[in-house]
C-alpha cells in the first residue's frame, strides 16, 4: 500500500514537469508567437480601429460608387459608395466572434464529454460516442442552412449551430487520450490508494490530457473559421446588413471583369491572412505538445 500511495502521489510532479516542458517548447516555437502576432493584429483591426475610423460601414454614397483605393478611401468603394476600409474592419468583428466563440464552446463540450466518456467507461462510453456519431454524420453545413431557412440567424444561433456539429471530434480525440491515461500505472496506484474520482481526474488525468485538448481547440478553430466562410459565401452564414468577410469576397466575385479588383483583395487577403495566422498556431501546438519531440527534453 504505500509503494502504490507513492506511486500515486508522483502523477502529479510527473504532469507538472511534463506540461512545464510542454509550455516551454511552445513559447519557444517562432509560429506560436507569429500566428498569436497576427491574430492580435486582425482582432486589433476589427475590434479598436472603428474606435478611430469613424466611418458608418453602411452608410450609402452613390456620388463615390466604384472608387478605387485614394488617399480619402483607402480600401476604395463599392458599387453602392460603401468605404470599404469600415467594411473590413466591421466584416471582422462578427467573423472572428462567431469563429473563435464556436471553437471555444465545441472544445469545452467535446473535452467534458470525451473526458467523461472515457474515464466512466461502460455504458455511459457507449451512450455518448454512439451520440457523437449521429452529429459527426451531419453535415456542418446543413444545420446552417436549415436554420438560416426556418429562423432569423443571429450571431448566437450560428456559434450553437457550429459548436454542436464541432464538438464530436474534439470528444474522440480525449477521449482516446483519456483511455491511454487511465491504463497508466500511477492512475491504477491512485485508485488503488483510495483516491476519489474527482481527484484521480483532477491530479492525474485532465493534466495529461490538457495538451491534446489545446491541440483539438487549435484544430478545431480552423475548421470552424473555414466552415463559417464557406456558409457565409453560399448566403446563409452571418446575417445581413453588417458585412463580414467571406460574404464580401462572395459579392465582389461579379465585378472583378469590370476591374473593380480592390472589392475582393482587401476582405480576402484578411481572410486569408487569418487562416495563415490559425494554421501557424495550430502547427506550433501540435510540434510543442508532440511526446516525441519531448522525449529528450529535461
Amino acid at each position: 500500500m504505500q509503494a502504490s500511495t507513492t506511486m500515486a502521489a508522483q502523477g502529479a510532479p510527473f504532469s507538472r514537469s511534463l506540461g512545464s516542458r510542454q509550455r516551454r517548447a511552445l513559447f519557444a516555437h517562432p509560429l506560436w508567437w507569429i500566428g498569436l502576432g497576427i491574430l492580435t493584429a486582425l482582432a486589433v483591426l476589427s475590434f479598436v480601429g472603428p474606435l478611430f475610423y469613424h466611418v458608418n460601414p453602411l452608410a450609402v454614397h452613390p456620388s463615390i460608387s466604384d472608387a478605387p483605393p485614394s488617399a480619402h478611401h483607402l480600401f476604395g468603394t463599392d458599387v453602392l459608395g460603401r468605404d470599404e476600409l469600415a467594411r473590413v474592419m466591421w466584416g471582422g468583428q462578427g467573423f472572428m466572434l462567431v469563429g473563435f466563440a464556436s471553437a471555444l464552446v465545441a472544445s469545452v463540450l467535446g473535452t467534458g464529454v470525451g473526458l467523461l466518456a472515457g474515464f466512466s467507461g461502460g455504458i455511459a462510453d457507449r451512450i455518448l460516442m454512439r451520440v457523437a456519431d449521429i452529429f459527426l454524420g451531419i453535415p456542418q453545413l446543413v444545420p446552417l442552412l436549415l436554420f438560416d431557412v426556418i429562423f432569423q440567424p443571429n450571431d448566437f444561433t450560428m456559434i450553437v449551430i457550429l459548436a454542436l456539429t464541432s464538438w464530436p471530434l474534439v470528444s474522440r480525440l480525449v477521449r482516446a487520450e483519456v483511455l491511454a491515461v487511465r491504463a497508466q500505472d500511477y492512475v491504477e496506484a491512485a485508485v488503488a490508494a483510495g483516491a476519489s474520482r474527482s481527484r484521480v481526474l483532477r491530479r492525474h488525468v485532465l493534466p495529461n490530457i490538457l495538451s491534446t485538448a489545446l491541440v483539438s481547440a487549435s484544430g478545431q478553430l480552423g475548421q470552424t473559421v473555414l466552415i463559417l466562410a464557406t456558409a457565409s459565401y453560399l448566403g446563409f452564414g452571418l446575417p445581413p446588413p453588417n458585412p463580414n468577410w467571406a460574404s464580401m469576397v462572395a459579392s465582389s466575385t461579379q465585378y472583378l471583369t469590370g476591374g473593380n479588383w480592390w472589392l475582393f483583395l482587401a476582405p480576402g487577403l484578411a481572410f486569408m491572412i487569418l487562416q495563415v495566422a490559425v494554421y501557424f498556431v495550430a502547427d506550433a501546438c501540435r510540434e510543442a505538445f508532440n511526446p516525441r519531440a519531448l522525449q529528450g527534453g529535461h
